[in-house]
């Protein structure tokens, strides 16, 4: 008889526990039911070690290289007149137009006249120039007295600038560059204020890019 009792009691118990201890909020919850008060909450632990660095992220992807032997601004001048007090005559075909004053420069192609251009490097120029002009006409490089025939432009008629670019190679050291009226042609003019008051300006610039 005694020992069924006991494990009558043992039943209950176990049943009384088991939902005591489910969960913390509902344990809590039954202590306060029955009468029991709830313990101060445990002080936080330290906080952990930080973590280990992650892997490096792949190297990006290399630049372009640059080009070997790409061209450059190597040396440049730019020669110019102003008309009327430069250039007041007729230009006969086979003379060259006169650029007599100095702009920007670097000093190393320089003029040996109002006309005539030294290039004292062996290398490529581009070579550009502007002069304005009435009715037809052309202009035309020189290089060392040779018309260069590459380089003739023109117009048909009007009154316009006549414009030219050109790349120009030299084999010989201290070559001469003019820009001309082509041999044989007829006679061209250049105006002194074409369209206004002020003087009109012509230039030749030479830039060594190689």
């Amino acid at each position: 008889m005694i020992l069924r009792i006991l494990t009558l009691l043992l039943v209950f118990a176990s049943n009384l526990t088991s939902p005591l201890f489910a969960g913390t909020e509902r344990g809590d919850r039954l202590f306060q039911e029955s009468g029991g008060s709830v313990g101060i909450a445990g002080i936080a632990g330290p906080q952990g070690a930080p973590g280990l660095a992650g892997a490096a992220g792949a190297a990006g992807i290399l630049g372009i290289p640059g080009i070997p032997g790409a061209p450059g601004i190597l040396d440049y001048s730019d020669f110019y007149a102003l008309m009327g007090p430069d250039n007041g005559g007729m230009i006969a075909g086979g003379s060259p137009v006169q650029f007599p004053r100095i702009g920007s420069t670097t000093g190393v192609i320089s003029a040996t006249g109002p006309a005539t251009f030294l290039l004292p490097t062996i290398g490529t120029y581009l070579v550009q120039f502007q002069v304005d002009v009435l009715a037809a006409a052309q202009l035309q490089l020189s290089l060392n007295t040779i018309p260069l025939s590459a380089t003739v432009v023109g117009r048909a008629t009007g009154t316009t600038q006549i414009i030219g670019i050109s790349l120009v190679t030299t084999t010989t050291s201290n070559s001469v560059l003019e820009v001309i009226n082509p041999p044989a042609n007829v006679p061209l003019t250049i105006p002194p204020d074409d369209g206004g008051t002020h003087p009109i300006s012509a230039h030749l610039v030479i830039i060594r890019i190689q």
